[in-house]
């Protein structure tokens, strides 16, 4: 059985703000977060494939993230996503069915930024990689592409094919 490509996207949580007494995981956006987080859902109507699912950390900052970009594929929260190390990112993105053709992940650093390149395989653009290596800035939108299932995704198994950072 043929397979066809699939997109995943992999977007660092917007600017966030640090309030006197907030524990870590209630941290909300401050308001470059806010503008950054509309621009970032800008950049991905117009440039990535249309979201079939978001797998979206607990984090008030992730929420608030994905609530700000405008996009309204179903969502999922998964309290797995924050804190991640890299290999739980990946479980979680293992987890999603075969008839989602583009997954959407928002979550953290420095997760992200080693999904990303721990993902990257044979075809991967090297400057892309090298961006993400030298910062994976707030709001940053990782894009891979990946033949097969998610079941079977693995280190080295995906193309990494654009970074964006929205400002």
């Amino acid at each position: 059985m043929t397979t066809s490509a699939r997109t995943l996207l992999l977007l660092r949580h917007a600017k966030s703000d640090y309030p006197a007494g907030s524990p870590d995981h209630e941290r909300p956006l401050a308001n470059r977060g806010i503008r950054e987080a509309k621009l970032a859902g800008d950049w991905l109507r117009a440039n990535a494939p249309g979201i079939d699912l978001v797998l979206c950390s607990t984090a008030t900052r992730t929420r608030q993230t994905l609530q700000r970009t405008g996009i309204t594929a179903p969502v999922d929260y998964r309290d797995g996503l924050y804190d991640a190390v890299p290999g739980a990112v990946i479980a979680e993105i293992n987890g999603v069915t075969d008839d989602v053709h583009t997954l959407l992940v928002v979550g953290h650093e420095p997760a992200m930024s080693r999904v990303a390149l721990g993902l990257a395989g044979p075809g991967s653009h090297a400057t892309v990689a090298q961006q993400i290596s030298a910062k994976y800035p707030t709001s940053g939108i990782a894009v891979l592409r990946i033949e097969g299932s998610w079941r079977a995704l693995e280190l080295g198994g995906a193309t990494l094919t654009d970074f964006h950072v929205p400002r």
